[in-house]
């Protein structure tokens, strides 16, 4: 199933409604004059944002969105009805790209906003718009004009305050259905997860996060291994980096140290600024180990690794340690209300 956070798709506003030429004619009225109406306007497509999405997933069925078109003018000076505009409902974090030129149109990054992407056509014009004194019975009407259509390219990219990075099958699906409501499939087989998924933290009545699932990484993803550059683009959107690491490896598996190596290097090979970000390194599936042992791993990896990044041990199995790392996550953010997380990611 391929991993959808970008789609191309078609929009067409309505046709403007041609105006009518006609003559008012009643018994006893002689030279009654035009009376044809214009017009009805055709309708605009707009992108919407609506927070209750969190995937381009629908548009892999639905790619043309076409707004109505506005209805002829009539005798009598009766004036054709407008087109409904067309609202198209997209996540939080959407790029709108014009597909023929790549120029980024906008980016939609507060709820609730609207963009106009197509503009409806204007009216005809009824003959009795040209009416003059030297034209007492003018048969012109003109017609109405074409709405706009272009294609665009969506790029989705998660808005969170966290972001939860690492090899398949480390466990961040299962962490985020601990300390969230969110619910992302969960298995024991690698690639579980192929959506992002944004779960929201309650630490108490006006102390809460936001944090993302980010779907796992393989070596070479930077170059578009697996499924690639897609889950990495993801991560440009969030202030602080969790990188999981499964703890709980068997003999055959990679090291701690090789898994902490490949995530650390696509980072890198991706984007410089971003493997910059404040990451904090933890070490889940400590269920899975004994406890004297988890212990001395513990002293271990702070020798090594505390320098350069903050260390948690967690189980998100059992909840071990996440509430203890979901509070120090809390007082970061409030330590650092001054970082906001990239607006835009290029290639």
């Amino acid at each position: 199933m391929k991993f959808v956070d970008e789609a191309t798709i078609r929009v067409v506003a309505g046709k403007g409604g041609s105006g009518c030429a006609s003559f008012r004619r009643e018994k006893f009225i002689p030279f009654g004059g035009p009376d044809g109406g214009d017009g009805g306007d055709g309708g605009s497509v707009y992108l919407v944002v609506d927070e209750g999405l969190n995937t381009l997933a629908d548009f892999r069925h639905a790619r043309r969105f076409e707004a109505k078109s506005g209805q002829p003018g009539m005798g009598r000076d009766r004036f054709g009805k407008g087109g409904a505009d067309l609202d198209v409902r997209v996540p939080l974090g959407t790029m709108v790209y014009d597909a023929e030129t790549g120029e980024l149109i906008s980016d939609l990054i507060h709820a609730g906003q609207r963009l106009l992407v197509a503009k409806g056509g204007r009216r005809g014009l009824g003959n009795l718009n040209f009416k003059t004194s030297t034209n007492r019975a003018p048969r012109k009407a003109t017609k109405g004009f074409p709405g706009e259509q272009r294609e665009l390219r969506l790029e989705m990219q998660v808005l969170a305050d966290v972001g939860l990075l690492g090899l398949p099958n480390a466990g961040k699906s299962t962490l985020i259905r601990q300390v969230t409501a969110a619910r992302p499939k969960v298995a024991a087989y690698p690639f579980t997860t192929l959506y992002p998924h944004l779960g929201v933290v309650r630490l108490g009545s006006e102390q809460s996060f936001v944090i993302a699932d980010i779907p796992g990484l393989i070596e070479g993803a930077a170059e578009g291994a697996g499924l690639g550059i897609h889950f990495l683009k993801h991560l440009s959107r969030t202030r602080l980096l969790l990188h999981l690491v499964d703890a709980g490896i068997q003999d055959d598996g990679p090291s701690i140290a090789e898994q902490v190596r490949v995530v650390e290097a696509e980072l890198r090979s991706y984007d410089k600024e971003l493997f910059k970000r404040e990451r904090w390194l933890v070490l889940n599936k400590l269920d899975l180990m004994p406890e004297d042992e988890a212990e001395k791993l513990r002293r271990k990896l702070a020798r090594s690794v505390g320098k350069k990044h903050k260390l948690f041990l967690i189980s998100a199995v059992t909840g071990f340690g996440c509430k203890e790392l979901m509070f120090a996550i809390q007082r970061w953010i409030e330590a650092h209300p001054h970082i906001r997380a990239s607006r835009i990611h290029t290639e």
